[in-house]
This record gives structure tokens, sequence and C-alpha cells, in this order.
């Protein structure tokens, strides 16, 4: 499932299917004190337990796997799934099943649990856990979340229907073929029935499942019962949240000695990718993410700093700028100004818009040339991925084919060179993107200058990521915004983009299970059109087929532009030659094969 991102730092990632988008870096925890937080506490234990300090600069919107809709590292430490994903193959492996079996007609999947699977409580967690997550919480249609949209089969979205077939047992129905299924279903993390069955039937005062308000980030740690390598045991707002081994974990090594290796993992919050630079430069990270414009001096002190700087390739995901088409009403007032909606929802306005992004540039001075111009909602690591190469459109900077596309749709310019509208009215609207990302908000700065350049005036506003999120899938008030989603080899884990009812379809979004309705919202032709297509995609089982599918869709999304692509970065980082094990993947991140890693000792 495609996740929103908070920018450009590395993440580490056991690609679970609710995955948003956000990113971080790694801190020792002998690392220097920091404004409002401390590590002092840590420095007597840092030499007799292993332990990595991870960095993050946005606070945990909840602790709850389904309600979050961001990405961030907590959830695949704390919450396994039934299978994995083998960082450095990209295929599917064993995690909380053993065995996998499929029906010659490919529509019933068996899944074999291993036994002896234990809670970080200690209690057994069971088949009747697994039908618990889908069943009751999952498909649940008073529970949203993007992790469902990507289950959703055929043309009515049907459900697989989960049932048991004995003690170790469980059984997928899907009502056609449907080819994404095991990277999809095999990817949700698994929740704990003893204990959030009652909240999930209960009802709070508002009529919503009591679901909605569980594992908040004020609740008590040790009520958030999960059954990945770790377990949070103490979270400071503002400060850190600390996770230590699970003991109950299931994972051994062919010694029979129980993983990870490492006892603790810290995640310190950070105010900014500059904050986080600075710990590493003093020693205090093990791991970075490093921004194109920090490679120059870290690869100049990687020796003297101990560590490596690893290349995985252009890094998975996207960048953009998206314009709100949302035609929609809320109690008679409009999400959109009328008049900035007819611009938004005119071809040639946002066709003009990625003209006159100058790419090149961005990637030159922001990216000091560690990036590649984008153009495809699709990684370049996906077998679907089409490129210019292969015919799909693109928008190489030229402003006068911009001026000249927006004089055709009716626009105009005053004496003063600004851009005004058939009415006569100046067009000027507001970019948000989140604060903290120093890479991003300069991008925001370069387009601002560059649409100026023909005529637009941007209001470019910094804001806290969770409440640009919120903006984007709850309140729907806004005008254009910079933000990311991350990337995958499989397509339909962005059907929650792509989908018209999809939870991040957040261009045109629909309000989401117990939100206001809107009157009035409108479905582009072509927009139904890539719904539909992603429908089919996950339909067809011939892999030429699949490919053409996708093709139309990342040549329908280039052409109407719901998403104007800007660049992508290397994904590059830096990583303490303490930590043993380290097989660095382009898509899958630094630390995806965590329970292998351990620390070597000075």
């Amino acid at each position: 499932m495609a996740k929103f991102t908070l920018g450009w730092q590395q993440y580490w990632q056991f690609p679970q299917i609710w995955r948003f988008m956000v990113s971080g870096c790694m801190v020792m925890a002998i690392a220097i004190a920091t404004t409002g937080c401390s590590l002092e506490s840590f420095k007597t234990t840092s030499t007799q337990v292993p332990q990595i300090v991870y960095s993050t600069i946005s606070e945990p919107k909840t602790f709850n796997p389904v309600t979050n809709d961001v990405a961030t590292v907590i959830f695949d430490l704390a919450f396994d799934t039934l299978l994995s994903i083998d960082g450095n193959t990209g295929e599917l492996q064993p995690a909380l099943a053993e065995d996998w079996t499929i029906s010659t007609d490919q529509k019933e999947i068996i899944f074999t649990v291993r036994p002896g699977l234990q809670w970080s409580d200690g209690a057994p967690l069971t088949v009747d856990d697994i039908l618990f997550t889908y069943n009751d919480v999952l498909f649940n249609d008073a529970i949203p979340s993007g992790g469902k949209d990507v289950l959703r089969i055929g043309e009515q979205g049907l459900f697989p229907v989960v049932t048991k077939v004995s003690d170790r047992q469980v059984k997928f129905t899907v009502p056609e073929p449907f080819a994404p299924f095991l990277r999809s279903a095999g990817r949700v993390p698994i929740l704990p029935e003893h204990v959030l069955a009652e909240v999930v039937k209960t009802l709070d005062s508002d009529g919503n499942s009591q679901f909605l308000s569980t594992w908040g980030t004020d609740t008590d740690p040790n009520e958030i019962i999960g059954n990945g390598p770790y377990r949070i045991t103490r979270y400071v707002p503002g400060e850190r949240l600390i996770l230590e081994k699970n003991p109950y974990y299931w994972q051994v090594d062919d010694q029979q000695q129980s993983q990870p290796y490492i006892e603790r993992f810290i995640i310190q919050m950070v105010e900014s990718s500059d904050s986080e630079l600075i710990q590493f430069r003093s020693g205090g990270l093990d791991v970075l993410g490093i921004s194109p414009n920090n490679f120059a001096l870290l690869k100049r002190e990687e020796d003297r700093g101990d560590f490596t700087i690893y290349d995985g390739g252009v890094r998975p995901g996207t960048s953009f700028i998206t314009f709100n088409l949302n035609t929609g009403k809320r109690n008679g007032q409009p999400l959109v100004n009328p008049i900035k909606s007819r611009w938004f929802n005119t071809l040639e306005f946002r066709q003009a818009v990625s003209y006159a992004v100058d790419r090149q540039t961005m990637i030159n001075n922001l990216f000091q040339g560690l990036g590649k111009p984008q153009s495809s909602p699709l990684s370049v690591q996906s077998p679907y991925f089409l490129g210019p190469e292969d015919g799909l459109k693109t928008y190489d900077y030229n402003p006068d084919k911009a001026r000249e596309l927006l004089l055709s749709a009716g626009f105009s310019y005053d004496s003063d060179e600004r851009l005004i509208d058939a009415d006569g009215h100046p067009v000027r609207f507001t970019l948000i993107t989140n604060t903290g990302n120093k890479l991003r908000e300069s991008m925001g700065a370069q387009i601002k200058r560059d649409l100026a350049l023909i005529g637009m005036q941007v209001d470019f506003q910094l804001l806290d990521f969770n409440t640009l999120v919120q903006q984007a899938t709850n309140s729907l008030d806004w005008d254009s915004m910079i933000l990311g989603f991350t990337g995958g080899v499989e397509p339909n884990n962005g059907a929650n983009v792509w989908r018209t009812d999809g939870r991040l379809h957040m261009f045109n979004q629909m309000p989401g299970e117990g939100e206001e309705p809107l009157e009035g919202r409108q479905i582009a032709d072509w927009e139904e059109r890539i719904s539909q297509l992603y429908i089919q995609g996950a339909q067809e089982l011939d892999e030429d087929s699949r490919r053409a599918i996708y093709a139309e869709t990342q040549r329908l999304t280039q052409e109407h532009l719901p998403f104007i692509y800007l660049a992508n970065s290397l994904a590059l980082a830096a990583v303490r030659n303490k930590i043993e094990g380290i097989q660095y993947s382009g898509l899958y991140g630094t630390l995806w094969n965590i329970n292998e890693l351990k620390i070597t000792e000075d």
C-alpha cells in the first residue's frame, strides 16, 4: 500500500501493506545531547546492551497499525506478517506462516502457521488472531484504512473470504484470480484478538468503534501488544520512543539462538534533517539517510567517521506537486475556492505547470547531480515501469510552451506580466509541504520561482507533517502540495491512490468512513479509466498483459497530470561499520534484515 513519505531520508523497510511514507535515521545511545532531550540515562547501559537509536523528524500519529497513514519504522519493529520479503531478491519468504499453497484455479490460498507462536505478552498467537485481523478489523466497514484498498477484488471491490481450516491453517478464498494476492494479503500486520476484540465491537459516544481511538500515542506502552522482533516499552513525546527485544519472538538462527541480536531500538525525535546530519557527524548516529546535498561532505569523512556509504540506485517512490481537483462541497461550502478549482481542473493549466518546472536545475543544484527526472508513478525497480524511452510523455523544461498552453486555455497576461484568468482574476494559490525536510523545502522555493516566470503567484507554506496529512486525507481543504509516496515492485500496492474510492486518492479524495459526506464530487473519465485499469491489472495473471495494462495507466497519468512528478534522488545511506550484516537495498533500505544484524564491540 502506498503511503505518504516525509521526504528524502533513506528508510529501511519490511515493506508491509500498511505503509505510507516517512523516513529517518539512527543515533547511537552515546549521541550528544540535543535540545530538550538528553540520552544521559542510556550511557551507563549502552556498553552492556547492544542497541540502535533511530531518528525521525515527525512525531508518531498513532501506535495503531490499521489507522496509521504514514510509513514509520515503529510498525515494522512491533508487528509481523504472514510473509516477509528478501531485500536482496524481492522474493516472498515465510514469516508467521511457514508455508502456503495455491489451488490450481488460483482462488484458494492456504497458509500454514508456525507452531508455538506468541504475542509480546506471552499469550498464544493462533489462527483465530489471523481471522480477527482480516474479518473483524481490516474488512470492517466501520474502520477506515488504506490497507483494505489493495485487497479489493474485481469491479465490486470484494474482499477475500477468510476461514479456519485447522488449528494451524487458514484459508483465503477469492472470487476470481487476484495476481497481487500474496504480496498484499501476506503483508498485513497481524493483530491480537485477546486485546482488541472488545474495542472493535464497542462504540464510543459518537457511534464509532472504539478501535479508532485505541493505541493512541497517549497509550501506556505496556498495553500495546505486538508480535514483531521488538515491543514498545516507553514513549516520551518530543523526545524518544524506546523498543526492546520481544522475548517471545519466533525467529531463531541455525544454532537456535533467539533473534534479533540487538537488544534495544531507540527512535529519537529530532527537529529537522539538519539535526540528523549534525548528530551523525558528531558520532551519535548509526545510520543516516543521505540527502544529495550532504553526500560530498560525508564522503570526505567516511574513513575518519568509521562508516560506509551505500548507493542503492534511484530511490523508489515518488515526489510530486498535486492540485486539489475535488469539486465537492461540505454543508454547501466548496472544498476549493471555485475560481481556483476552475484553474486546477483545466488540463492545460496542469500541463503548463509541469512544463514550467525546471527539473534539471533542481537535480543539478538541489540534488548535487545525484538524481534523475521522474515521469512515472511506478518505481524504476518495478518490472511494470514505463520510461521516456518506452514512449512515456515527458514535460521537459519549456516556459514558452507553458505560456502557450495557458493562452490557449483562455488565460492572459496583464501589463505587469501577471497571469490572469478569463474573468480577470490573478492566478494566485497556496503550495504547502512539510517542515523539517530541507531538500523538500528547497524544492518548493524553486517551484515558486519557476512558476513566477510564467506569471503565477505561489504562496509557499510549511506545515507540520501530521497537519499536512490531515488536510490531505480528512479536511480536504488545500490548494496544492508537494509530497511523495512510497514505492515498490507491485503496482497494485498503489491501488489506494488510483482507485476512485481509495484512501489516498488525494487529488480528488472521497471522505473516509465516519467523515462528513461531500456533495457534488465529480469523477473525470480519465480518472475512472485509471481506476478500472487497476482493477483489471489485479485480475490479470499473464505478465505481458499486466505490463500492457499498467503501461496504459502510466500514459494516462502523464497525459492528465493528477500528480506532476518532479525528480528522485539516489538511495544513499551512511552506516557505521560497527553494525555487522548490512545488506543494503535501494528498494528495501538499510536494515530490512534487522534480525540478523549485530553490534561489534570496540
